[in-house]
């Protein structure tokens, strides 16, 4: 815990004051005591009372007077902020392998479902966004609040050629900067790297969730986009899906991104999409580790339907809780109005004959 106004502190120097005048008090008070002839009259006079009753109402006094100077000194400590504090930018590749049908119905139409499925699990607080990535990268629906938006925008997903993971980060990025003012940015041709937004160690609420099954083919590298995302205290959960396993391409027309690669896979009768070429899933596990360990993230490997939805189910309990310096006197300043409120209380309460 540490003050905006440490000076303030300086007011406890009241207290050690109050006490000796408290203490100088009493002496005074033995001092002119006057003489009875007989003191069980006097007792019997008045209720009984112990020393300590007598002295309880200064001590909450004196805890009040601390509580509010500590509040006056505005202390911070870092505390947990809510999930619903977050941007959440969904990046899922949509390239062709995503076509491959070695998890049923294919890759693509199993991560849309699990993805419709998150965005609707997540508190109705949360700012998401979906970046759709595979030759290029591009912001589908920039980070909002409203969920039907996001849950179109996952169905109209479509396939094209090329993966670019690094200028899918980089959109996630910008994203993110839109509606966070603490976040710049990204700026590649500035030649030195941006100034880490956060001490090392700390974050910013606002995370990056990238899927895809395969390795960047064009497009910025992706750890120097991974670097952006570092140097703005950003974390990247990055996901690899698929299997191992060869297996034939097979889209819908709706999922394919334009005439001329539906013509390409187009089947015999015409309808569904039955590619004569085969995947093979190529992920570079190294890669997608590295931009985790750079980012703050964690990878997560996910071979079938299940298991992806495991990986994100646990999202997020990853980065629902994240640390931020909150001001934090209003406890106590309530604090030293219940010491205060006790103190005068107790003192009505037991000093009634004085």
């Amino acid at each position: 815990m540490d003050f905006a106004w440490p000076y303030a502190l300086a007011l406890l120097v009241i207290g050690p004051i109050l006490v000796a005048l408290y203490l100088l008090m009493l002496r005074r008070r033995r001092r002119f005591a006057v003489s009875y002839a007989s003191l069980s009259l006097i007792r019997e006079a008045l209720p009984g009372r112990t020393r300590w009753r007598r002295r309880i109402p200064f001590a909450l006094f004196l805890l009040a007077l601390v509580s509010v100077t500590i509040a006056v000194a505005r202390p911070r400590s870092e505390i947990a902020v809510p999930m619903s504090r977050t941007t959440i930018i969904l990046a899922l590749d949509v390239s062709l392998s995503m076509c491959a049908t070695d998890v049923e119905p294919n890759r693509l139409a199993v991560a849309q479902e699990v993805a419709r499925a998150f965005v609707r699990d997540q508190p109705a607080g949360t700012r998401i966004g979906i970046v759709a990535f595979s030759g290029g990268a591009q912001l589908v629906v920039p980070p909002t609040t409203e969920r039907e938006p996001l849950v179109a925008a996952i169905d109209t997903l479509r396939a094209g050629r090329g993966t670019a993971i690094g200028t899918a980060l980089l959109r996630s990025v910008d994203a993110i900067a839109s509606v966070n003012p603490n976040v710049e940015r990204t700026d590649l041709e500035a030649g030195a790297p941006s100034a880490r937004s956060l001490p090392a160690g700390a974050y910013q609420p606002d995370i990056v969730v990238l899927l895809t099954d395969g390795a960047t083919t064009q497009g910025i590298a992706p750890l120097r986009a991974a670097q952006q995302a570092a140097d703005r205290s950003l974390r990247v959960y990055p996901i690899g899906f698929g299997t191992a396993t060869s297996a034939q391409l097979s889209c819908s027309r709706e999922q394919l991104g334009s005439d001329a690669i539906a013509n390409q896979f187009a089947g015999p009768a015409g309808g569904g999409v039955d590619g004569p070429r085969r995947a093979i899933l190529r992920i570079d596990e190294r890669t997608l580790q590295q931009i985790a360990d750079l980012t703050g993230g964690t990878y997560h490997r996910a071979a079938d339907a299940s298991q992806l939805v495991e990986v994100f189910r646990d999202l997020p309990r990853e980065f629902v809780l994240q640390k931020q310096r909150t001001e934090i006197g209003f406890g106590f300043a309530a604090l030293g109005a219940a010491f205060a409120l006790a103190a005068v209380g107790l003192s009505l309460a037991w000093n009634r004959y004085g």
